[in-house]
């Protein structure tokens, strides 16, 4: 496996420019008074499948060769990714399977379906379904959501566009479940902005890609978190790599953080986030002390909150 480059990067950002248009980046005055700091929201919940992935899906269908996408792919997810690579094999004309958790959301099922991917549901969690999905091998081509570096490129895009748009930002926070966003913006932070420290975030209750990060390899751990996007049971190989060169920070937070800054987010925003997408703000909400007085991104994943979560809120 061949870690992305910057170059690869770019280029995604050439292939993604008639696709999709640059998100935007707001402040809040309300959420920088509750924050106590200058706080960016980098707007990845406005993408058409509502998460950031869907730059890495359509990176990697327009690198394949057609023979390859006639042949149809297979993957496996908790939703977002599912999306992104079934918005991109119907962008491309390709099959798509996607296996995901028999736990997975009603919503992010039925949109899967809605792009003309097969779904089948399968594991009790992402383990689960990552098993079934590599039976699926020898018939489609597998494609990982995490170690794959196409998908890294992609994703990438949405810091170059974040750290061009706001140089003057003094860290980036990241959530982190597979880890190739954060991986993405390490890489993307060390070309453009050496200065900005990327500091990643994650569920304490699936804590399997902070604790790799900290042993310098890649552990499995409990997968508890309710926080769909986060669920991941094992560190990844290849963002893990990026993450070990790039990154300053990795915290951690409880479900119950995350689910406080999804209400900040909604009344001081004017978000809706998932809850992986409202995490990379309850790390800055967590520790004020650290983050007083700094100019600081925090980076809206995805906004494919499901009914359960949508009425928490109240």
């Amino acid at each position: 496996m061949r870690p992305p480059t910057f170059d690869d990067v770019l280029a995604a950002r050439d292939l993604l420019s008639s696709r999709l248009p640059a998100t935007p980046q707001w402040s809040y005055p309300a959420l920088d008074e509750a924050a106590g700091a200058s706080v960016v929201v980098k707007h990845e919940n406005v993408q058409p499948t509502g998460a950031f992935k869907v730059r890495g899906g359509l990176t990697l269908l327009a690198g394949l060769a057609p023979e390859r996408r006639r042949r149809g792919l297979v993957t496996y997810s908790t939703g977002n990714h599912a999306q992104s690579i079934a918005y991109a094999c119907a962008e491309y004309d390709a099959p798509c399977t996607v296996v995901m958790p028999e736990t997975a959301s009603e919503e992010k099922v039925r949109a899967t379906r809605g792009y003309g991917a097969r779904v089948l549901l399968s594991g009790a969690d992402m383990a689960g379904a990552q098993k079934a999905a590599e039976a699926l091998a020898d018939e489609f081509l597998l494609v990982s959501p995490g170690d794959t570096a196409a998908l890294m490129a992609g994703v990438g895009t949405a810091y170059l566009e974040l750290l061009e748009a706001c140089p003057d930002l003094d860290a980036v926070v990241v959530p982190v479940g597979s880890g190739t966003g954060a991986a993405g913006a390490c890489l993307v932070a060390a070309a453009v902005a050496p200065h900005c420290r990327v500091i990643a975030v994650q569920s304490a209750s699936s804590p399997a890609a902070h604790d790799s990060w900290r042993a310098g390899d890649t552990v499995e751990r409990p997968n508890r978190t309710a926080v769909e996007g986060l669920a991941t049971g094992r560190g990844f190989t290849l963002p893990q790599s990026l993450l070990r060169a790039g990154l300053a920070e990795f915290r951690l937070v409880s479900d119950e953080q995350i689910r406080a800054a999804q209400r900040v987010l909604a009344t001081h925003a004017h978000t809706l986030a998932e809850g992986a997408g409202a995490a990379a703000l309850a790390a800055v909400l967590a520790a004020p002390d650290d983050f007083a007085g700094r100019r600081v991104a925090v980076v809206c994943t995805g906004g494919n909150a499901s009914r359960s979560e949508i009425a928490a809120l109240a």
